[in-house]
């Protein structure tokens, strides 16, 4: 498991909520409840922290899965 060093843990927010985060295991939890009353959970990939809200993860993986297809016909 890749530990997030403390000194980076220590100035990470959560981008919704703005509170610290703490690692648990593969994810970062944010240490206050987000609107929807859950806290928000941030995967780490490869050591780095995705600090990306939910909404935009989902877009942002739709991106990068488009540009692994291939060269798209115009």
């Amino acid at each position: 498991m890749p530990k997030v060093s403390p000194d980076l843990l220590s100035i990470l927010r959560c981008p919704v909520t703005g509170s610290p985060l703490e690692q648990d295991g593969e994810e970062l939890v944010s240490t206050t409840a987000a609107a929807s009353g859950e806290k928000l959970r941030y995967a780490i990939q490869d050591g780095i922290p995705l600090l990306l809200p939910p909404e935009l993860l989902a877009a942002a993986n739709a991106a990068a899965s488009d540009q692994h297809d291939g060269p798209r016909d115009a």
